[in-house]
């Protein structure tokens, strides 16, 4: 079977890879994602073995800091029925969830931040989602060389 990439963001000020390295295993579950296409690929696509770019957004720069694993697949996000958490959902039914998420854990952090301008630069990530206009996912695919260029990038 083959291997998926993606990329996941998060603020560096909310969760950042420093966070993900310190969490107990090296190891969280990505909560909270409120957007139905991100949520069908965390639910539907997002498979153990897969490798992530973890991305820190609303930072200065933004940019890929890391790599990290889906270490368990897509599962109801417990967040949705507390009603004392930030992504709280009053509409979610524990019946027929409508949100999920996937555990990751940290692999490594790259040598050198790989910033949006960068890959916004490089011929070779012309086509990828996360410099598309309009594309302001938290989840996204990545094509498997564009995920080595960013990787070879961060060296």
């Amino acid at each position: 079977m083959s291997k998926n990439y993606w990329l996941i963001k998060s603020e560096s000020e909310v969760f950042s890879i420093d966070d993900l390295e310190k969490a107990e295993n090296s190891t969280t579950y990505w909560d909270g994602v409120r957007n139905y296409q991100a949520r069908n690929y965390l639910r539907d696509s997002m498979k153990i073995g897969d490798k992530v770019l973890f991305y820190h957004s609303n930072s200065e720069p933004n940019s890929v800091v890391g790599v990290c694993e889906v270490v368990k697949e897509g599962y109801p996000d417990f967040t949705q029925f507390d009603g004392q958490n930030k992504h709280y959902d009053p509409k979610a039914d524990p019946n027929n969830p409508t949100w999920y998420m996937v555990d990751v854990k940290f692999i490594k952090k790259l040598k050198k931040e790989v910033t949006l301008e960068e890959i916004k630069q490089n011929p070779k990530l012309k086509d990828m989602k996360l410099v598309q206009k309009g594309n302001r996912l938290s989840v996204m695919p990545v094509a498997k060389e564009e995920f080595d260029e960013i990787v070879k990038m961060g060296k």
